[in-house]
């Protein structure tokens, strides 16, 4: 059983940069497929990012290209998003989320491919 802890979020004003992370354990970590979600006041839960299980590989939603980089050491178990350039509408609860690769080039972007999830973090951007 994976079990994910989000920490890093704040409130930051508008234009600077955060870096939030997950730390999972309780599973082999360089097994993961990882992602990022976020969920807004009043919104669905929308994917942020994805990496694959040996970072080689990412993908992005295009609302956040440019701004958002993932990132993971798997010597410690961590996934990173770094979030540059915040805006307002970036304010949300940033969830990590995992799930054991199906093949070497395995990625997923949708909240039901996953099956382990964090409690999040909450990020707020003042402006």
């Amino acid at each position: 059983q994976v079990q994910l802890a989000e920490s890093g979020g704040g409130f930051v004003q508008a234009g600077e940069s955060l870096r939030v992370l997950c730390t999972a354990s309780g599973g082999t970590f360089s097994k993961l497929t990882l992602g990022w979600f976020r969920q807004r006041p009043e919104k669905k839960r929308e994917f942020v990012a994805a990496i694959q299980w040996n970072g080689r590989s990412t993908y992005y939603a295009d609302s956040v290209k440019g701004r958002f980089t993932i990132s993971r050491n798997n010597a410690n178990n961590t996934v990173y998003l770094q979030i540059d350039s915040l805006e307002p509408e970036d304010s949300a609860v940033y969830s990590c989320a995992a799930r054991l690769f199906n093949n070497a080039q395995d990625m997923a972007r949708l909240p039901g491919e996953y099956f382990y999830w964090g409690q999040g973090t909450q990020v707020t951007v003042s402006t």
